[in-house]
């Protein structure tokens, strides 16, 4: 988080818990939720299918597991609150 002084003492710095800047957190943590595992998940897909020359049955299987994962970790997060 950022940080405001509300005077010239640099010493006294307090955190902006502004709505702003935890809405703008609250945005970044359900994007990584649900792009990482997806697209991990797909990125491991396509290597195992070329590994095995299987396309796209690894790949079709990544795809569908990570948008999975990340529907039980965003609903997880709605939850908690917006929280981890």
């Amino acid at each position: 988080m950022g940080t405001i002084s509300h005077n010239n003492d640099s010493s006294t710095m307090q955190p902006v818990n502004s709505p702003v800047v935890l809405l703008i957190g609250i945005i970044a943590d359900t994007t990584w939720r649900m792009f990482i595992p997806t697209i991990g998940l797909t990125i491991l897909g396509v290597y195992i299918d070329n590994q095995l020359h299987s396309m796209p049955v690894a790949t079709g299987v990544g795809v569908v597991l990570g948008s999975i994962l990340a529907l039980v970790l965003v609903r997880k997060q709605i939850r908690n609150g917006g929280s981890r």
